[in-house]
């Protein structure tokens, strides 16, 4: 009798936060995974002890050569990518006015641009066997705006978008997509891996300052436990039906369902004016 193949993560942004915990819990249920890193030093240490499971990679999400070449290298070792989880990327805390295109356009390029194109890079294998999943790692601010974060919302909102059709067109292929949307969580989103505007106006002090200070005082203390996290995003990937989007964390799951209820209110009070905006029905008899 043939022996089951293990299921084949490839997870990118590994050097800390989930993409790190995902990574070890893959580990402890028994998968095989590529762990990847735009240091490759920095995700050696998590392959010790399973080096016929697990292999480290260097893989920055910006760079075709480097996603093409990490895509090549698993499916050489291990035969095939089951998993694909889009985690690397970063966040910038700065009311609109205040980002410089520059950083914008960056930002934009590693949290959306370069997870559009690891799910290229991995669709073919995966279309071939009509098999595989795909994880993008978005963010409650993926469904709700807030001040300071715009630009960063703007990216995870790409990432909806893309995913939600990606969804409809895979899934006659046998392939799944999950939208993983975390709330605040003791990752290093709101540390080392966060920019900052070179210059605060000050008209936005109460608003996007206030939010800035927020959220850079409570890194650390966050409510959200990544490890948890990680165990919970696995756990819907092996699920017999798996979700579309997975909302973790108590303030996110608040967050999400206000933002549910005011689009209810909209649309419900203003239902009139949205149809009255169609041509009106013809009289005449056809």
């Amino acid at each position: 009798m043939p022996q089951t193949r293990m299921p084949v993560w490839l997870i990118t942004g590994c050097s800390s936060g989930f993409g790190r915990e995902l990574a070890k819990q893959v580990l402890k249920w028994g998968h095989c995974v590529a762990i990847t890193a735009r240091s490759v030093e920095k995700v050696q240490d998590l392959i010790a002890g399973h080096e016929g499971r697990a292999m480290a990679l260097k893989l920055d999400v910006t760079d075709a050569a480097q996603i093409s070449a990490a895509v090549k290298a698993v499916e050489s070792n291990f035969g095939a990518i089951d998993v694909l989880v889009n985690n690397a990327g970063y966040g910038l805390l700065a009311a609109v006015e205040e980002s410089e295109e520059g950083v914008v356009r960056a930002m934009f390029e590693t949290n959306f641009f370069g997870l559009a194109r690891m799910i290229h890079a991995v669709l073919p294998g995966m279309r071939q066997r009509r098999k595989g999943h795909i994880v993008n790692i978005s963010s409650v601010g993926g469904l709700v705006g807030h001040t300071g974060v715009g630009y960063y919302n703007a990216t995870k909102f790409a990432v909806e978008g893309l995913s939600e059709a990606l969804a409809k067109e895979v899934e006659p292929l046998g392939i799944k997509v999950l939208i993983v949307e975390p709330g605040p969580f003791r990752t290093d989103w709101a540390g080392r891996s966060m920019k900052l505007p070179w210059k605060e106006i000050e008209d936005y002090a109460d608003t996007a300052g206030a939010r800035r200070r927020m959220i850079t005082g409570n890194s650390g203390k966050q409510p959200g436990d990544p490890s948890r996290a990680a165990e919970a995003i696995i756990k819907t990937v092996e699920a017999a039906n798996p979700p579309l989007r997975l909302v973790l964390g108590k303030i996110g799951l608040a967050a999400a369902r206000e933002k549910l209820e005011r689009l209810q209110n909209d649309l419900n009070c203003w239902e009139e004016t949205s149809l009255s905006a169609d041509f009106p029905e013809s009289s005449k008899a056809k």
